[in-house]
Formats: structure tokens, sequence, C-alpha cells
């Protein structure tokens, strides 16, 4: 994988060219001191100031007599401790807030390439929905897979040369409650060729997508949701990338697409529910990764060859 691969996989990249057949999106240039912010974990987790007095936690009880625990007197002989003051975006917190009114009040956030999946269980509602800056600043601050995007992008390039983009950018996209994760499919393609589609969210089991599988293969209506490169940080899902290297070599049946989906609860991938990219695990032979991924081909092999498979 090269560098030029990795950069046209950024959603200011490929977005204005597919936006005909995408998620509604407005995408915004992110300031050196909000990258700055998001990368600081040295000191408390803190959320910008919100100019429009915005709350990230809005169900939250405030307890003002806990508060006061944290409050340093003046001349108690403690100022030197006394907490750093939260910053404050004023000019990326308006533009955020009139794109958000303009995609309908409520969007979800990605950078570069990576929404913040890992920090969904932190917002009110346990998704990446967001009404507000202050929302969407909590569920990036919180991210611990969009340090991928900060400073890792091109740690699997064979020509690399970069640590990180010129410039981050924040993606707001317009969020639709019918967007269900079970409909959610990423195609496999090399070389201007598909060659395998896998169930996107493979954590979980869904019997109604079973029922609907031989109409999804030939459902002619979708929306495009993103971009991954080839190989590297992307996951397989299931799939090996070996399997896909393959069947892109084979020449007989080259129209014939495979489809995967989790078909039974004994499927189910929930390791791949992860906290860090993919690359970042350690699947080398022997591992207990390696072990695990390789038990699960087995029982999918084993189901797909099964006769009840197909009843």
């Amino acid at each position: 994988m090269k560098e030029e691969e990795v950069n046209r996989c950024q959603i200011q990249d490929w977005y204005p060219k597919f936006k005909s057949v995408s998620i509604k999106t407005l995408i915004h240039e992110l300031p050196e001191s909000f990258v700055d912010y998001l990368l600081d974990d040295h000191g408390p987790f803190l959320l910008p100031v919100s100019i429009t007095n915005e709350d990230a936690l809005p169900n939250r009880i405030h307890n003002p007599e806990e508060e006061e625990d944290y409050q340093v007197l003046e001349g108690s002989g403690d100022e030197a401790e006394q907490p750093p003051s939260p910053p404050s975006f004023p000019e990326l917190e308006l533009k955020i807030k009139e794109s958000i009114e303009l995609l309908g009040g409520s969007v979800f956030p990605k950078l570069n390439w990576s929404a913040p999946k890992d920090s969904a269980w932190i917002s009110t509602t346990g998704t990446l929905r967001c009404t507000s800056f202050s929302e969407i600043a909590l569920l990036l601050r919180a991210s611990d897979s969009l340090i991928h995007d900060l400073c890792h992008a091109y740690d699997s390039c064979i020509d690399k040369s970069l640590s990180r983009p010129a410039n981050f950018y924040l993606a707001l996209r317009k969020w639709y409650p019918s967007l269900r994760p079970e409909m959610e499919f990423r195609c496999f393609v090399r070389d201007g060729c598909l060659v395998g589609i896998s169930q996107r969210e493979v954590t979980g089991f869904y019997p109604g997508l079973l029922e609907k599988k031989n109409d999804l293969e030939v459902d002619d209506w979708v929306k495009l949701v993103d971009f991954n490169p080839w190989g590297a940080f992307t996951l397989p899902l299931l799939f090996t990338w070996e399997e896909l290297e393959q069947k892109c070599g084979e020449e007989e049946d080259k129209d014939v697409v495979e489809f995967r989906i989790v078909e039974s609860h004994c499927a189910v991938r929930p390791g791949l529910k992860t906290a860090v990219p993919y690359d970042y695990l350690d699947v080398s032979p022997g591992s207990g990764w390696d072990q695990f991924l390789r038990n699960a081909d087995q029982e999918l092999q084993r189901q797909t060859r099964s006769p009840e498979a197909g009843g």
C-alpha cells in the first residue's frame, strides 16, 4: 500500500466525487489548536467551553456539594495545583452549529478516515448521533481509535514519508435513524472488480438479515458510506485477506461474487469490536488473536458447508 492510496480514502478527497450516491456531508478543516486538544493526554479530561452554553451530557445531575470538593480556596496554599482552564474554539463551534442545522439537527462525526465508534458508549444515546459541538468534542476526545488518523495513518505504507496528513478535517454526516448497522456491508474491490461482500457489523447475529440475504444480493439501491485502503488496517471481516487475494487471481467465475453474513450466533465475532485499529492487534502466528480468528474462520466454513445453512 502506498501513501497515495491512503490519501485517496480521506473523506475530503473522495466525497466531492461521490456525494450524489453518499450520505449528505459537510466538511470543516480543523484548526491545529483543536488537533492539539485531541492529542493532549497529559492533563484532565476537559471539554471545551461552549459559547452557546451547550452541554454534552445534559441529563447528568450536578451536585454542588461534590463540585466544591474540587475548588481551591484563595490563600489555601494550593494555588499551584489549580486545574487548567478548559479550552474554547468559538469560531469552529459556530461553524459546526450552522452545519448541524443545515443537516437537519443531527449528525455523526468522523475525521479524515475514521469515526469515533469506540466512544459511542459515552454519549447520552449510546450512538454517534450528535446535536451540538459539545457532543462532537466529547466523542472525538474520548476516542482511542482516532489516534490512528492523528498519528498512524501511514504506518503500513511501503513508501512512508509522512507521519500525518497536512491537514485534518471534521466531516459532519447527516444522521438517518433508518440506517441500521446490520444493513451496512463492506465491498472488496480490486482492479475495478468486485471480489467479495461482507456484513460490516459482525459482532451480532441478525435473523432478519439471514431471511433477506437472497434479495440483498440483487438489491440495486445503495448508499456509499466510506472508502478504505486494500489490506493493512482495513478489517477483512468475514473473509481473510489471503482469500480475497486468491479471488482476485481466479479467472473462472469472475461474475460470481461471494456474499457473506453472520448466519448464526456461533459465527458472531465479538472480538472485532475493538477500540484500536486492526494493525495494532497482535495477530502474529500463535498469538491469542491469531487462534481466535482461526477458530472463527473454521466455524464459519463449517456452517457454510452444513446442509442446514441453506435450509
